[in-house]
């Protein structure tokens, strides 16, 4: 259903009647389209910051999650984390997949990235952990015959409600079409603290869940207990064994609005 301005009463910006569209400028470019500035690197395995063989890039203007500076993937789960929080925001995203798959790479990790809602901050991660504790929005790429969607939820150290539900399996399907893998694909996520999330293709909202909440499996010493509602987190892209470039990662702030 088309339901993508169903928040016209927190983005209007006048007392005009009708619909309001987010001007342009109220934007905040996560991704500036030169370097990596306002963001912290975690690749499992290794430190804070230190970006393995040039895992996270950027070139002639585009984000890049590359491995064409690997031999093979051996379990090196990369995020590209912001030092901010966010709470209330849409979260605009514009992706496509390259090339092939790393050998060594997880067979759910072809053509598959995602961006982690209410992320755990990166230098809070420890060495070997593969996913911050956060809410993913998993993109997938097509291919082949077999219909693929995008925009799923997936759930490392989490849980959320649909439809009135507690769910607790990991990843759960949109209602997606399948969009080609090397294709330019444009992902908004409308996030409500830790009331409502919607993730929206083509202004239409593919899947909603509500209450995101910490549950499953958890870092060891994480400080959050279960059933923990998360109202607000970092954002992060990841680098899961199959090459990915990014054009635009954007943020409308609605917490003032």
């Amino acid at each position: 259903m088309k339901t993508y301005y169903f928040l016209i009463l927190l983005l209007a910006v006048s007392c005009k009647p009708g619909p309001q569209e987010p001007v342009e400028n109220e934007w905040i470019q996560l991704f500036n389209g030169k370097d990596l500035t306002g963001w912290d690197i975690k690749i499992s395995g290794f430190e804070l910051n230190d970006n393995f063989n040039n895992t996270f890039r950027v070139e002639d203007g585009i984000l890049k999650a590359s491995y064409d500076q690997y031999e093979s993937f051996n379990g090196e789960f990369g995020h590209l984390i912001t030092k901010k929080k966010f709470s209330h925001y849409i979260l605009r995203v514009e992706y496509r997949f390259a090339g092939e798959q790393i050998t060594g790479g997880p067979d759910w990790g072809l053509f598959n990235n995602g961006a982690m809602l209410h992320s755990q901050s990166a230098e809070s991660m420890e060495l070997n952990q593969d996913f911050p504790v956060s809410i993913e929005a998993q993109f997938l790429g097509g291919y082949g015959e077999d219909e693929r969607t995008t925009s799923n939820v997936c759930t490392p150290g989490t849980h959320i409600v649909m439809n009135g539900e507690l769910i607790t399996s990991h990843c759960n399907s949109s209602g997606s079409k399948t969009y080609p893998a090397n294709e330019w694909v444009t992902a908004e996520m409308i996030v409500l603290g830790d009331s409502i999330i919607h993730h929206v293709l083509e202004r239409d909202t593919v899947l909603t869940y509500t209450q995101p909440q910490i549950g499953g499996d958890l870092p060891e010493g994480f400080p959050l207990t279960e059933g923990t509602l998360l109202k607000e987190g970092h954002i992060a892209i990841q680098a899961e064994s199959h090459a990915t470039e990014f054009r635009k990662v954007e943020l409308l702030d609605l917490s003032k609005k």
